[in-house]
């Protein structure tokens, strides 16, 4: 039987050269403590978090995994030596970063370092992402890309969709094929600043969503990988006969992985149940986070019956939408996804 994962999307810093205009990051009051000057956590606090991870893992008898990120990471002045203890302690690490820092050298670093997966954001063609991002990333974005591969790093590309850049989702994902990009995937906008504008209705969704799936089909065979990562690809497949869901008796099969198999951790040591909301549930290293995954906080997260909408959906095991969406639009996340059709 193969052992199950647990982990957790370590924001380590909120330093970034990019002010992106769907950003949940800049909000948040832990960004603005470091923004304006106040230190970084120590390094002896980082491999507290480390050492903590390991622990936990071996009580909940998982492998442990961590997704460095920030802001960007590497503004971090112990980034370096945060990826060597992680490899001395075996831990798997993929980045989730900004191409900006990326070279020959830097790349080469992260493959000595046991880096396996960088990951980088395209919101559109280039015109749409500079203005979304900054001016002349989308080339740098290319250009970092063919640096970490060409050390062995995969590298996949990540979009965040909205009204703003739907359209131009097609084109991007075969200019993403064209480059051998090793994976790509997408995920919702979570609005943030009352900004409801740029949601998709839910049939503008599922229109959006069968316009993608064209284009996949069209590319399989190119090498790129296509994560199917928002959950409502679940209901799509469903009604196009591809995909029939088994009874599960209760047990989550896919879907939503809040409360399930990861955690999210702030720059302070905050650990939120999921980043994309407001969903503090716990402090590292002061409480193992074993202790905060077991605990009364996240059962709630976990008391599927709390849910307006899924609890009654035959998908529940499967899918449960987006909860971060739900509260972005909603202000609660056990209300409904506000772009499910179904």
């Amino acid at each position: 039987m193969t052992q199950p994962v647990f982990s957790i999307q370590w924001h380590i810093t909120t330093r970034c050269q990019q002010r992106c205009r769907h950003c949940y990051l800049f909000t948040s009051p832990e960004a603005q403590k470091e923004i304006s000057g106040e230190k970084s956590v120590t390094f002896d606090k980082l491999k507290l978090i480390a050492d903590n991870l390991v622990f936990s893992c071996q009580k909940l008898g998982a492998k442990p995994k961590t997704s460095i990120t920030g802001g960007d990471p590497i503004l971090h002045p112990y980034f370096w030596e945060l990826l060597a203890y992680l490899e001395k302690l075996g831990i798997k690490v993929s980045i989730l970063g900004n191409p900006f820092k990326i070279t020959n050298k830097v790349a080469e670093k992260l493959t000595h370092l046991g880096v396996s997966k960088y990951q980088m954001s395209l919101d559109g063609l280039p015109e749409t992402h500079d203005r979304l991002r900054k001016p002349g990333s989308f080339d740098r974005t290319i250009r970092a890309s063919k640096i970490l591969k060409k050390h062995g790093i995969k590298v996949g590309i990540m979009t965040t969709v909205s009204k703003l850049n739907a359209s131009e989702i097609p084109s991007l994902i075969e200019l993403v094929a064209k480059e051998g990009i090793n994976s790509y995937s997408f995920a919702r906008y979570c609005p943030t600043h009352n900004d409801l504008g740029y949601m998709f209705s839910p049939q503008e969704y599922r229109s959006f969503l069968a316009s993608v799936w064209e284009t996949y089909t069209k590319n399989v065979d190119r090498g790129t990988k296509f994560t199917l990562k928002d959950h409502l690809w679940l209901l799509f497949l469903k009604e196009e006969g591809l995909f029939r869901p088994e009874p599960t008796n209760g047990i989550i099969i896919s879907g939503c992985g809040l409360g399930i198999s990861h955690l999210s951790v702030l720059a302070d040591g905050t650990v939120y149940a999921c980043r994309r909301f407001h969903s503090p549930v716990g402090q590292v290293p002061e409480q193992s986070f074993y202790e905060i995954f077991t605990g009364v906080q996240m059962n709630e997260f976990r008391d599927y019956s709390r849910l307006e909408k899924c609890k009654d959906c035959e998908l529940l095991c499967y899918c449960r939408g987006c909860m971060a969406v739900a509260y972005g639009f909603t202000n609660h996340w056990t209300a409904p996804d506000p772009q499910c059709w179904k």
